[in-house]
């Protein structure tokens, strides 16, 4: 094996976990997957990589265990970079988020496949009243490079917070096929370089990519990154209005767009020894600047102070601007934290774990209000959790071995309030969780076929 496979192995087995903790993500935290940090390094130099799964939600009475695959090689050709590697590791925790941590050894548990390192936390800590934090550190018996799971250790812990009394929701077996009607189509446009059209590509694994995320400005107008041709496309009123260019590097991206029309767009690809860029755009397309990305980066929103992002490494939220400053990428690391912030000041926090998503709306003193939702179907990603007042909207993907919709469920104290399905009609690639939007009273759903790209809106009953 030379070092481009090496590399190809070791790049390959880490974007199959990374896909893995996007499938676990909500428009906010990831939940119920493996997320990595690993060292950045030429193909042919030694390596350490550690993936976890995070408990960021736990409910009253369950045992908590941290596991943790940790894999590492010496940079040689014929290192199986498959094979989890001799390590020592060490993880910090505490109750609460305050304090000094309490160190604990990790074991070596060799009756599973995966979580080969594991720590059951004392109840006194896993079962506090202000939950825990923690973080872990590993060395590789081989090299003795280290890594830290989260990057910014100490500084920026894993947080884990009880659910408290939860609304439960049980939504039994789906029924495919009984999808609800679109009430307008407000995007429709084919797939090329004209003013109303959308640029289409050749995407990873030869997938077609094309419009890889959108958003929806106060007013309703409909707003679609046409990568590809860099540029931005409105649509208002089921019209193609504008057509900007933007200096985009022309690869898969998200976006988000503020309440004042800023447009900020996070390119999760970048070339080698660089990292991915956020930028910032005026409403008409101008560049207002861009700022360097820690890690992998798989999402952008709107935060309290500016656009934050969601690092898939650590399944933290980050600082990316402050006001009109940008974060450098050690205070960007060094401020993640667990659940998306909002605008209002307060977090949603969601955890994807076996047949159930666990939601959470926490304020400062803790968990506001908590969902657990139960399908007796499997349950892939959560695609959108969005407050709406005292609630939530949330869309998750639902399947079988040939079937998939996705159910979008309107939560609040009294449990669902408004519930259906919509369809799964995906033929281009997208950023991962780019698929809905919220906006007022109406959901958004971009979808594409073979003829081109569309997005489709949903009215939500008033409460």
């Amino acid at each position: 094996m030379d070092g481009t496979r090496v590399s190809r192995v070791r790049l390959g087995r880490l974007s199959g976990v990374i896909a893995g903790v996007l499938a676990g993500i909500a428009a906010v935290v990831l939940a119920g997957t493996a997320v990595a940090h690993r060292i950045v390094e030429p193909a042919s130099a030694p390596f350490i990589e550690a993936t976890h799964v995070p408990p960021l939600l736990t409910a009253r009475g369950e045992e908590v265990e941290l596991r943790y695959d940790v894999y590492c090689g010496n940079g040689e050709a014929e290192a199986d970079v498959d094979t989890p590697c001799a390590a020592d590791g060490v993880v910090f925790v505490r109750a609460g988020d305050a304090g000094p941590f309490r160190e604990m050894a990790l074991r070596e548990d060799r009756s599973t496949a995966e979580g080969r390192f594991v720590a059951a936390l004392p109840d006194d800590i896993a079962r506090s009243a202000s939950g825990f934090s923690y973080h872990a550190r590993f060395q590789s018996d081989q090299t003795g490079l280290t890594t830290g799971v989260p990057a910014g250790g100490a500084d920026a812990p894993q947080r884990s917070l009880p659910l408290g009394r939860s609304i439960e929701v049980a939504l039994g077996a789906h029924e495919f096929g009984r999808a609800r009607e679109t009430d307008a189509r407000v995007v429709e446009a084919a797939w090329g370089t004209g003013s109303a059209e959308v640029g289409l590509e050749q995407g990873r694994n030869l997938t077609p990519l094309g419009g890889s995320a959108f958003d929806v400005e106060a007013d309703g107008t409909v707003v679609v990154l046409d990568e590809a041709n860099k540029r931005l496309l409105r649509w208002r009123d089921g019209r193609a209005v504008e057509a900007l260019p933007v200096t985009v590097n022309g690869t898969l991206a998200d976006m988000t767009i503020d309440d004042d029309g800023t447009v900020y767009v996070l390119e999760t690809t970048a070339s080698q020894g660089l990292n991915p860029l956020l930028r910032v755009f005026d409403r008409q397309g101008v560049a207002q600047g861009a700022t360097a990305v820690a890690g992998r980066p798989s999402q952008v929103r709107v935060g309290p102070a500016g656009p934050v992002v969601l690092q898939s490494q650590s399944a933290q939220w980050m600082p990316a601007v402050v006001g009109e400053r940008p974060v450098a990428m050690s205070e960007q690391v060094g401020a993640a934290r667990s659940g998306r912030p909002l605008p209002d000041g307060r977090k949603v926090v969601i955890l994807r774990t076996g047949d159930q998503v666990r939601v959470a709306l926490v304020g400062n003193a803790g968990v506001l209000r908590s969902w657990i939702v139960h399908s007796e179907t499997p349950v892939a990603e959560v695609q959108l959790a969005e407050p709406r007042g005292t609630g939530i909207v949330l869309v998750t993907r639902v399947f079988t071995d040939d079937r998939g919709e996705y159910v979008v469920l309107v939560l609040d104290r009294r449990g669902v309030t408004q519930r259906f399905s919509v369809g799964s009609v995906e033929w281009a690639e997208t950023a991962p969780l780019s698929r809905f939007r919220l906006r007022g009273g109406s959901l958004y759903q971009l979808g594409s076929t073979p003829a081109g790209l569309f997005v489709d809106r949903f009215d939500l009953e008033v409460n």
